[in-house]
C-alpha cells in the first residue's frame, strides 16, 4: 500500500524526496521492539508505519514515546489512543472495537437481532471487538447471550461452534488466516443456514476473499475500508493493487496508502520547517484528509481516527465474491 503511494508521488512527498525502510517484526511484540529500536537508532526514520497487529503496538509503545519518534499505526490496540494515549501515535485504520460499535447498532436496529453470540480470539483484539459489539448491540435492544473464545492457534472450532444454540445471529471477530479456517468448519457443520454470520473488519477483510468460498456467501461485516467503495482515488488505487501485485487490497495496504497521504499532509502542513519527532507527531495530530481511498477523516487530540465505517454483505459477482457496500456510517469515533 504504501510503495503504492509512493510510486505515485514519484517518491516525492511536499517537495522531500521519501525512503522507504521495511521491517519484518516476524508476528511477535519482542521482534516490533526489536526492529523499532533498528529503525530509530540505527536507521534515523522521521516517521514509523505499522504495525500490524496489537500486541507488537502495545510492546513499542513507551519506546515510541520515550524517543519522540512519530508512529501511523494499523494495530487496533484500544489503550494507544485511548486510556493511555500516546501524543507520538495516531491511527489511520480504527481501534479495535470502532467498526464493532457500528456492527452492534446494525444488527439491533436494521437486522433487528434480539439474541447473539461472538466468538473471537482469546487476545486484546478479539475482546475488544466483541465488547464494542456487546455494548452498543445491548444499548439497542439485543442481548449478547454466549461468549466464546479461542485461543489464537486453534486447530479445530468443532468444539465452540456446537455450542452456539438458540441465537439470531453469530458475531465472528478473528484476524489473520483464523476466520478462513473458522467459516469453513461453520459452514461444513450446518450452522451457517441456523445462524446468521457477521463479522469484524479483520474477519472479511477484501484481501481474504481470493481464499474463500461459499461459506463467505451472505456474511455481513463491518469495516472502515471496503474496496467496493466508488470515489475515484479508491478505484484508482485498487486498480493499482491489481496491477502491479495481482492482488484486491484490505485493510492493511489501504492503512499503508493512508499512512503516506497523512505524512504528505502533515509536512505540507509545516511548510518547509524542519521535521524533528514532536513537530511531526503534533502536525500529524491536526490534519483531516478529504479525500483517501476510506473517504475524507480527521483526527481527535488523542490520536484516534474519525471517519466512515462501511456495512457490507459478501456475494457472488461474475464468479468472484465481494464485499458489496449496503450502508455508510459516517463520521465514527
Amino acid at each position: 500500500g504504501i510503495t503504492t503511494f509512493i510510486k505515485q508521488k514519484d517518491n516525492i512527498l511536499a517537495g522531500r524526496k521519501v525512503e522507504l525502510i521495511s521491517a519484518d517484526t516476524g508476528g511477535s511484540p519482542a521482534g516490533a521492539k526489536t526492529k523499532a529500536q533498528e529503525l530509530v537508532e540505527r536507521e534515523k526514520v522521521n516517521v514509523i508505519l505499522g504495525p500490524v497487529a496489537a500486541a507488537e503496538l502495545l510492546a513499542i509503545t513507551d519506546y515510541i514515546r520515550d524517543r519522540k519518534t512519530p508512529l501511523i499505526a494499523l494495530a487496533a490496540a484500544e489503550d494507544v489512543t485511548q486510556r493511555n494515549a500516546n501524543p507520538f501515535v495516531i491511527r489511520a485504520s480504527a481501534s479495535s472495537g470502532q467498526c464493532c460499535h457500528v456492527l452492534g447498532d446494525y444488527a439491533a436496529k436494521e437486522l433487528k437481532y434480539k439474541r447473539a453470540a461472538t466468538v473471537a480470539e482469546d487476545w486484546a483484539f478479539g475482546h475488544e471487538q466483541m465488547a464494542a459489539f456487546q455494548r452498543v448491540f445491548e444499548e439497542d435492544g439485543g442481548k449478547v447471550v454466549k461468549k466464546l473464545w479461542a485461543p489464537f492457534q486453534t486447530p479445530d472450532y468443532t468444539p465452540y461452534i456446537a455450542q452456539i444454540q438458540n441465537v439470531d445471529c453469530v458475531v465472528n471477530g478473528f484476524a489473520g488466516s483464523n476466520p478462513i479456517r473458522f467459516m469453513r468448519a461453520y459452514a461444513d457443520l450446518g450452522a451457517k443456514p441456523k445462524f446468521p454470520l457477521l463479522a469484524g473488519w479483520t474477519a472479511m477483510d477484501d484481501a481474504a476473499l481470493r481464499s474463500l468460498g461459499d461459506e463467505a456467501v451472505g456474511v455481513v461485516s463491518a469495516s472502515w475500508y471496503s474496496a467496493d467503495y466508488a470515489s475515484p482515488i479508491n478505484k484508482q488505487f485498487v486498480a493499482d493493487m491489481r496491477k502491479n501485485y495481482n492482488v484486491l487490497p484490505g485493510v492493511a495496504a489501504a492503512c499503508m496508502y493512508i499512512a503516506g497521504q497523512c505524512v504528505e499532509a502533515a509536512l505540507k502542513k509545516l511548510d518547509g520547517k524542519a521535521v524533528d519527532g514532536r513537530t511531526l507527531a503534533e502536525a500529524l495530530h491536526m490534519i483531516s484528509i478529504t479525500d483517501s481511498p476510506r473517504g475524507k477523516f480527521r483526527f481527535d487530540h488523542l490520536g484516534n481516527v474519525i471517519g466512515t465505517v462501511f456495512i457490507r454483505k459478501c456475494e457472488r459477482k461474475a464468479d468472484q465474491l465481494v464485499n458489496t457496500v449496503i450502508k455508510t456510517y459516517p463520521d465514527v469515533s
